[in-house]
């Protein structure tokens, strides 16, 4: 049994095992233990690096192991050699992608605390893992002894051919990042464009900007170089609150001081019980013209978001309806008068 034991191929099919069973055990026992635990925590940074780590201990153990295995008998000097820089391949590649994971993941939690619960656009995410993986791709290179410069240099020159090649997609890139950077919309505001598209902004892309219309919570796709030249409304920036204007037309036998003190009754209940409405905010009343068969006015009422206007809107109107009932307020229909001149044929 010692004599089998000390053959140099069983030994390196130890080691080789070894690092693998190791990092499994390790991956499915310790880390499995410690991610229960930081589920319970309300720090988010923990969850993150066990995320990041998912699946790595395990490559870097059985590399580990594969390592000592080489290092067992007198195995072919250039067959070693190669071996050996592809466990450094490997365990460095595991670590950009650890690196990947982190970039990726602080910066959603970094937009998330300083937005609230608003998270960073898709490509924003995206050039931060971009960013670290062409850093970590460059470190491979120079541990293989390749010659990053001149790369670079055949790089830049390829990449003018390619960017005239890719117009189009550049000109959407770019215009993703300057719609970001300059924060004319971001993800859950609501926007109108002026060729009429509207909706929350539900992520920006590297090629296009989603729209989520609403109540039907469709999707708009918008490419990015025409959101960055369209005329923009953004109803929920810099605040999300917002007046709704209610046109009503009333009797011109009516009480107009009357009709001011009910509306206004009604205006304030509605903002008051309401959940959409801003409670602390005095609704407005103002008298606007000599219609053709009632004196017309508007009431502006202001509600916390853009959800919320339509069930203010809806209660209001209700109320006011009964309210008016109850109080002999009369809203007219519309009135036509026709004069016909000359006699009717027999």
């Amino acid at each position: 049994m010692i004599e089998f034991l000390e053959l140099p191929w069983v030994q390196r099919l130890v080691f080789g095992l070894g690092g693998l069973t190791l990092g499994l055990l390790f991956e499915y026992v310790a880390v499995d233990r410690v991610k229960r635990f930081a589920e319970r925590t309300r720090f988010k940074w923990d969850d993150l690096l066990l995320e990041a780590l998912k699946g790595l201990p395990t490559v870097w153990l059985g590399a580990a192991g594969a390592y000592f295995a080489l290092g067992v008998g007198a195995p072919d000097p250039r067959l070693t050699s190669v071996a050996y820089s592809v466990l450094s391949v490997v365990a460095i590649a595991a670590g950009v992608l650890a690196g990947v994971r982190l970039a990726g993941g602080a910066v959603e939690i970094l937009s998330t605390e300083a937005a609230g619960t608003m998270q960073s656009p898709t490509l924003v995410v995206n050039l931060a893992k971009l960013a670290v993986g062409i850093l970590g791709a460059f470190i491979i290179l120079q541990n293989l002894g390749i010659q990053i410069t001149p790369l670079i240099t055949a790089l830049g020159i390829g990449g003018l051919a390619v960017a005239l090649a890719l117009q189009d997609t550049l000109g959407n890139l770019f215009a993703g990042v300057q719609i970001i950077l300059s924060r004319m919309v971001r993800t859950r505001d609501y926007v109108k464009l002026s060729s009429g598209e509207e909706g929350f902004v539900s992520d920006v892309r590297a090629r296009h900007t989603t729209i989520e219309t609403f109540p039907d919570g469709n999707l708009v796709t918008v490419p990015n170089s025409v959101l960055a030249s369209s005329i923009v409304k953004n109803y929920t920036f810099p605040l999300q609150a917002l007046w709704v204007s209610i046109d009503v037309g009333v009797s011109y036998a009516s009480d107009l001081v009357h009709v001011e003190e009910v509306t206004l009754d009604v205006a304030r209940k509605v903002l008051a019980e309401l959940d959409g409405g801003v409670k602390d905010q005095e609704p407005v009343m103002v008298y606007r013209a000599f219609g053709s068969s009632s004196i017309d006015f508007e009431v502006r009422l202001k509600v916390q978001d853009f959800r919320s206007q339509g069930p203010v809107r809806h209660e209001f109107i209700k109320r006011l309806h009964r309210r008016y009932g109850a109080e002999g307020i009369e809203i007219p229909f519309p009135i036509r008068t026709v004069i016909m001149k000359g006699e009717l044929p027999g």
